[in-house]
């Protein structure tokens, strides 16, 4: 349905201006800024993924086959935890009709999680190196996606009071949701709440990527986002007016899972970081080497070098980095020993060896070649020639 929404934002300097909820008209196909708006969030979400995916030695490849899977698994599961939680369909284009709104974060992250999960365990890689990637932009595609609802003129908080700390940022809307909230056709100021998320999602972002490299484990980013956003969620939801509720209660079904998500996560987080830090300490784990949230419950610990939940600072690879070491050092041995070969002096025979001399004397024809081995003569062999003269001199001259 096409309407138009009167906006203001009088504490900000922004004058009453109006906005149409579609975008453009292409023949009889209506082209909605929500849709545009959840498109571009997307978009940007997958350019973030691919980003942390290069850093952390994921496959390009692999982004597409996540994201190709994943999107329209969470699409599918927002659409169905909203028409679980808040009905209100009598046809199955009520139950596909996105584009007038009607998505629910949480049941688009529960279905992208699983999403992952089967796809990681299908491709043997580690879910939690894979989340973290993913998580903050699904932040990024979070707070831009909530200005879709500021285009429909919905997401809305309650009558905003004067003395309220954030009176400030008091939107002025005119349409007919605030026509049937309210019961009056007036512009009234109200929490604009879809910005609260919005700015809340931007500083969580910020954040998350100063210290993305300070995570000590797989699986931290993840359990920062889930603090994060389900605190803030928590007190955001209770100042909306279009909050999905359990049954006939009054409970606020996303500010329970805010809240819970905060209350487990937060926890985690400390005790975690506590684990890791004992088991570096006595040397169970080496510094630099990256574990996922299983190894640090203990799962498969001894097998902590086999499984691929383990990096060594993420892009780091031990193996090749030895392997160029032990060759550097090799290759630096070689030119100390070639540098030592070049200025050593020739050692200087000692004249008092004993000098050999072989003669070889080599006959043609038939004759037997005959090899003469001559030495320098010894006191023995002058000592012998001696005495063999003394004899032949003392024969009889007859014999």
């Amino acid at each position: 349905m096409e309407y138009f929404s009167k906006i203001s934002f009088p504490g900000l300097g922004i004058d009453e201006f109006k906005i149409n909820n579609v975008a453009f008209h292409l023949g009889s196909f209506t082209v909605m800024w929500y849709g545009i708006i959840i498109c571009l969030g997307i978009i940007c979400a997958f350019l973030y993924f691919s980003y942390r995916a290069g850093q952390n030695e994921i496959k390009f490849d692999d982004v597409i086959d996540y994201t190709l899977i994943t999107v329209p698994a969470s699409i599918l599961g927002a659409r169905l935890y909203f028409i679980i939680f808040y009905g209100g369909v009598e046809s199955f284009i009520d139950v596909i009709a996105i584009w007038n709104g009607g998505l629910a974060i949480y049941g688009g992250i529960i279905a992208g999680v699983i999403s992952l999960i089967l796809i990681s365990r299908h491709k043997k890689q580690s879910f939690f190196k894979l989340v973290d990637c993913v998580i903050p932009g699904v932040m990024l595609g979070q707070l831009i996606g909530r200005w879709g609802n500021f285009c429909n003129g919905e997401a809305f908080g309650g009558i905003i009071d004067e003395g309220s700390p954030l009176y400030f940022l008091r939107m002025g809307l005119q349409n007919h949701i605030t026509a049937s909230k309210f019961g009056t056709t007036d512009m009234v100021l109200v929490h604009p709440t879809f910005l609260y998320e919005s700015l809340w999602n931007l500083i969580g972002f910020v954040l998350i990527n100063i210290f993305f490299k300070k995570k000590k484990y797989h699986g931290e980013v993840l359990l920062w986002y889930l603090a994060w956003y389900g605190l803030g969620r928590f007190f955001i939801e209770q100042l909306r007016t279009d909050s999905l509720y359990v049954g006939n209660t009054d409970i606020r079904v996303s500010a329970v899972v805010g809240i819970a998500c905060f209350i487990v996560a937060l926890p985690m987080i400390i005790a975690f970081r506590v684990i890791i830090d004992k088991l570096q300490k006595h040397g169970q784990l080496p510094e630099g080497v990256t574990v996922g949230i299983p190894f640090v419950l203990g799962i498969k610990r001894d097998d902590m070098f086999r499984t691929k939940d383990i990096d060594v600072n993420v892009d780091f690879n031990t193996e090749e980095f030895e392997k160029h070491e032990i060759e550097s050092e090799e290759a630096t041995m070689k030119n100390i020993k070639s540098s030592k070969e070049l200025f050593e002096e020739e050692p200087v025979a000692d004249e008092t060896e004993e000098k050999f001399q072989i003669t070889v004397i080599k006959k043609e024809g038939p004759a037997e070649q005959t090899e003469k081995e001559t030495e320098t003569p010894t006191e023995t062999d002058e000592k012998d020639k001696t005495e063999t003269a003394a004899k032949e001199a003392e024969k009889p001259e007859g014999e």
